[in-house]
């Protein structure tokens, strides 16, 4: 299913970004500035990698204060970068963000960096496309408990829960669907 709106229609052209000797502290405090989630790593036009907050938090939270200062942009970007081209539809571009679990998509032509999509720019055209947005982050944050849960438990499907009444993900304990919440009582 393609709507027609192309990625080009709706990236950001002017994006953040930095190059990859830039110091981490610096990074942080124009991510502050820009209010962004992400800065794009570049040299001139060409794609080096991608910089998030979670980086800057995983760094902070494993490194030592004094190593800190020392860490440069090219240390924690992610340089395996999943990018989009301008002439892509947006549903195209949805399902990649769905399918790599991203929230940004620099956009690329002809090795050249563009622009960046992010979920934002999504849902500007298009607020409906927030649920399928949101179902998404639902399964990723329900996979992500049943790694840590001593409980194995698998989300069988989604729907009304036969205790309580609520729609949700749905697990099935000994003869009924229950939700989250009901299951754990048990």
């Amino acid at each position: 299913m393609e709507t027609g709106v192309k990625v080009g229609d709706l990236m950001t052209r002017n994006f953040i970004s930095t190059g990859p000797m830039t110091d981490l502290k610096k990074c942080a405090k124009m991510m502050v500035k820009k209010r962004v989630g992400s800065l794009i790593i570049s040299e001139g036009d060409k794609l080096k990698g991608i910089l998030t907050e979670k980086d800057i938090i995983w760094a902070i939270v494993k490194k030592s204060k004094k190593d800190l200062d020392k860490i440069l942009a090219k240390d924690l970007m992610k340089r395996k970068v999943v990018t989009i081209r301008p002439e892509a539809d947006i549903v195209v571009a949805l399902n990649k963000i769905k399918k790599k679990k991203i929230r940004r998509l620099p956009v690329v032509e002809k090795k050249k960096l563009i622009g960046m999509l992010t979920i934002k720019d999504i849902l500007r055209i298009d607020p409906g496309l927030f649920e399928s947005i949101v179902e998404t982050q639902k399964i990723r944050e329900e996979t992500a408990k049943m790694k840590h849960s001593p409980r194995m438990r698998v989300p069988r499907k989604q729907g009304i829960c036969e205790e309580c009444g609520v729609f949700e993900l749905l697990y099935h304990d000994e003869a009924q669907w229950l939700c989250e919440t009901c299951y754990e009582k048990r």
